[in-house]
């Protein structure tokens, strides 16, 4: 199943006049912020190959992130490490979305986001869309915007923090990570509330005399 087009045509038919895709990256890593992306494509210029970032190739994401950047009103929103401990990392993905969408140039009427839940506080239109990154081409963009974005900070992040591989892994608990964790400890971009964070975390504290 490839995405198309026929949920912004829907809302389209409907009145609507500016549809944006929503997706989010970063939930599953240790380290990081979660990121999110708002898409809003020109129905006269979609690129030709838009799809869940995961089912592409780097360069293949890269280069339809240039091209959606080049023809397509963007916005990028975050919620830190420090957001994701404090509430959760649902509640943080969130946060990134409404964050996503806000930071548009002209807002949107109608908002496509890829999950089953709409974010608490969105007070625009909005239908989750189930594995909504396969389904529907605006939040596939959103999908590739996001993961391109939050890819370069956590390649960043890996020069002020060498050893832990994140220019590769991009934070997920990679056997490389784990095993850096286990040696170097975490850094203050680690989430602590997650699991292997936590336990490592709560062994050094018990093996302290």
């Amino acid at each position: 199943m490839k995405p198309d087009f026929e949920m912004e045509q829907a809302a389209y038919a409907s009145g609507k006049l500016r549809v944006a895709g929503v997706d989010e990256v970063g939930r599953g890593p240790l380290a990081g912020p979660v990121t999110a992306a708002a898409v809003v494509l020109d129905p006269a210029c979609i690129p030709d190959g838009l799809n869940d970032s995961k089912q592409l190739t780097a360069k293949r994401r890269t280069h339809l992130a240039e091209l959606l950047m080049q023809s397509a009103d963007f916005s990028i929103g975050h919620a830190s490490v420090e957001e994701i401990e404090q509430h959760n990392i649902l509640r943080a993905s969130h946060l990134a979305m409404q964050r996503a969408v806000a930071g548009l140039d002209v807002a949107p009427d109608h908002v496509l986001i890829d999950g089953s839940m709409v974010p608490r506080g969105m007070n625009i239109s909005a239908q989750p869309v189930v594995k909504g990154d396969t389904r529907c081409l605006s939040i596939s963009a959103a999908s590739i915007v996001a993961k391109i974005c939050r890819d370069k900070i956590m390649v960043d992040l890996a020069q002020q923090h060498p050893g832990y591989g994140w220019e590769t892994n991009m934070g997920y608990g990679s056997k490389s990570h784990m095993s850096a964790l286990q040696n170097l400890g975490p850094t203050p971009h680690h989430r602590r509330t997650f699991k292997p964070v936590h336990n490592m975390l709560y062994q050094e504290k018990m093996l302290k005399p």
